[in-house]
């Protein structure tokens, strides 16, 4: 969705010789500004609160963390099996959710969004769909930015649905238009861990929609996926209704 916002100015106007023109019939001017259309998202209350192996940090997760906006994406795939049942998401988003406040004793799950074979869009980590939350999704670089993971293993070979790269395309476009970030431009990030790919205090020049492999020593989101990085750009783009 474009929105065209109409700027008059009626001050400063001036005639072909350079004087100002008092009363001057003014052009409207259109400033466009590129932002995109929420897509549908499926609250969290859809998979933290079914099934008994939903642990508590799921059903009730801490305060969340906040940043000033949202700059970019990671999109990281879940290293699960990509033969499931669409219906059986929520669960198999419950399971990730348990290991990692579980296993990895973590605050509540590390991503902001998943996306399932489908193409639906689950919120993941609490705090608001719409808000910059800080996540837990890539070490270093968990701020300004917003993690999306793809529910399945996208290996070389591996078939990754068109229906989930569109899902992750309108999602990003959505959510880079918040702040008016083009998805196939560069931004700059300050590293906060020396873990990853870069030393803490470093800023980085990295792509606004990023796989997890750009800021961490990793293979996610696999090759596969990664591969489609770029067609999944320019559509998020065309979404945001840039040329």
């Amino acid at each position: 969705m474009v929105l065209l916002v109409i700027v008059i100015c009626v001050v400063g106007i001036e005639d072909v010789a350079g004087r100002p023109v008092r009363g001057a019939v003014v052009t409207p001017h259109r400033v466009v500004t590129h932002v995109a259309a929420r897509p549908h998202i499926v609250p969290r209350s859809v998979w933290a609160r079914g099934g008994g192996e939903a642990n508590t940090a799921a059903r009730t997760p801490p305060p969340p963390h906040y940043d000033d906006k949202v700059i970019a994406v990671f999109v990281h795939h879940t290293d699960s099996p990509n033969d499931y049942a669409c219906s059986d998401a929520p669960r198999i988003i419950r399971y990730l959710a348990a290991g990692q406040t579980g296993a990895r004793n973590w605050d509540d799950i590390g991503y902001n969004f998943l996306v399932d074979r489908c193409g639906t869009i689950y919120e993941g980590r609490a705090g608001g769909v719409g808000r910059p939350v800080t996540g837990a999704h890539t070490l270093g670089f968990n701020h300004r930015t917003a993690g999306i993971a793809a529910l399945g293993t996208f290996t070389a070979g591996s078939p990754v649905p068109r229906a989930m790269t569109d899902a992750i395309a309108a999602l990003a476009a959505w959510k880079l238009g918040l702040a008016h970030v083009d998805p196939r431009g560069t931004v700059r990030l300050t590293s906060s861990n020396s873990l990853s790919r870069y030393r803490s205090g470093t800023t980085a020049a990295l792509p606004a929609l990023a796989a997890h492999g750009d800021a961490y020593m990793t293979t996610c989101p696999g090759a596969a996926l990664d591969a489609l990085l770029p067609a999944i750009r320019e559509r998020a783009a065309r979404i945001q209704g840039r040329t």
